[in-house]
């Protein structure tokens, strides 16, 4: 859709979640009172989720959020003098008495909070934008009485950018379907040519279909390819040209109404002759479908990512699943964050701090994993299946946002 529309969906989106799930998770979390302060240049990650499309934020930048309970609910205060468009309400001006400082600390006064949350973090990147200098700011600003209150708001962003309403998950369904059909379309004769095409091409071809569809990439495309050793013997190691016979792998992304993609597919070219995909590959996706199966069925509200990782990998192994692999992450505004961390390709036991976080229904994730197989028709060498595609979890368990890929794209 257009720059206008979308601007018009995403700032309606906005003002359901501020009217919706905000006063939830504020109660949910246990904090009365919630300020977030940056600069214009130097957007703090929760900031840039909480103002309207066609913001423009100069200067310093101050908002408070204040549950005043459940017949008032939530304040929404605008401590700058940027346009928030009916969103929150401005209370402070050019033309005001009192500096920006004086005003926010008067609000804290006036309001008296218990629990006062800063996007200061250890663990979650996304939940730690207030800088040293603004946080020493705000610490003066506010005096030892409130700076005693100040707790890091990282359960509360968490659950803020990790959360997906009923009308998002419907965008997010949407935005997975243009994924897949420019993938699909990548993977076709209309822009493969065996024997032309190089990897870095169908690199370049994305970012250009991307860009062309006013889609940022949300991480610079990734595509190779996997060969037998009859085609490293005939073409050598350092042939980059996809030839007829050769699997090729892609990872890529993009950005749509505020809600990332990430997805993993596979495609093989045909050799001369051939009329259908060589069955060991076949069996190899298969089996990456089946640790997917396995990996689904291990999600469950309340676990912590490396808690699911560690029931996901040993249900694998039980099944006889080939070298599993899992490597997801939560998904939605952001590309990593801020949800469970469930395995890292260098780390198949404990993510740390990011994957102690827990796994909450109407959230969204990678489903991104392999397993390795070997591969009869390439002479029994083995072989990398890696496949990702992007879910929400929900009361009913793990659905995927339009599908998962069972099936080689065919070239």
């Amino acid at each position: 859709m257009g720059v206008r529309d979308q601007a018009r969906v995403v700032n309606k989106l906005l003002a359901e979640r501020f009217e919706k799930l905000l006063p939830a998770i504020m109660r949910e979390t246990g904090f009365d009172m919630w300020i977030t302060i940056c600069y214009e240049d130097n957007h703090d990650p929760v900031f840039n989720t909480i103002i309207q499309w066609e913001c423009w934020a100069p200067i310093l930048q101050m908002v408070v959020f204040y549950d005043a309970g459940e017949e008032k609910g939530v304040e929404r205060l605008n401590i700058s003098i940027t346009n928030m468009q009916g969103l929150m309400t401005t209370i402070w001006g050019l033309d005001s008495a009192e500096d920006q400082w004086a005003t926010l600390r008067r609000v804290v006064e006036e309001r008296n909070p218990r629990r006062i949350g800063i996007n200061q973090s250890d663990v979650i990147w996304a939940a730690d934008g207030l800088t040293a200098a603004l946080k020493q700011k705000l610490v003066t600003a506010l005096g030892e009485n409130f700076t005693n209150r100040l707790e890091s708001a990282e359960p509360l962003a968490i659950r803020w950018l990790e959360s997906r309403l009923p009308a998002e998950l419907e965008l997010y369904q949407h935005t997975c379907a243009i994924a897949h059909h420019i993938m699909k379309t990548c993977f076709s004769s209309q822009v493969v040519t065996p024997g032309v095409t190089t990897s870095e091409d169908l690199r370049w071809w994305y970012w250009q279909q991307t860009t062309d569809l006013g889609l940022p990439v949300s991480f610079p495309a990734f595509f190779r390819f996997m060969r037998g050793p009859e085609n490293r013997a005939r073409w050598g190691e350092t042939d980059n040209v996809i030839r007829a016979g050769d699997m090729i792998h892609c990872d890529v992304g993009f950005k749509y109404l505020r809600l990332i993609t990430d997805h993993q597919e596979l495609a093989y070219v045909l050799r001369p002759g051939e009329t259908s995909v060589p069955q060991g590959l076949l069996n190899g996706m298969a089996e990456a479908n089946r640790l997917q199966d396995i990996f689904t069925a291990s999600w469950q509200q309340g676990l912590s990512g490396n808690e699911i990782l560690t029931r996901a990998l040993n249900t694998a192994r039980e099944s006889g699943i080939a070298k599993p692999k899992i490597y997801s992450h939560s998904l939605s505004h952001y590309l990593h964050e801020p949800g469970p961390l469930m395995g890292l390709p260098w780390e198949q036991v404990n993510c740390g701090g990011r994957g102690e976080v827990v796994m909450n229904y109407d959230t969204c994730y990678t489903v991104e994993l392999g397993v390795t197989c070997p591969v009869p028709e390439w002479g029994g060498q083995e072989v990398a299946f890696p496949l990702e595609q992007d879910a929400v979890f929900t009361e009913k368990g793990a659905v995927y946002l339009d599908g998962r890929q069972t099936q080689f794209h065919i070239i």
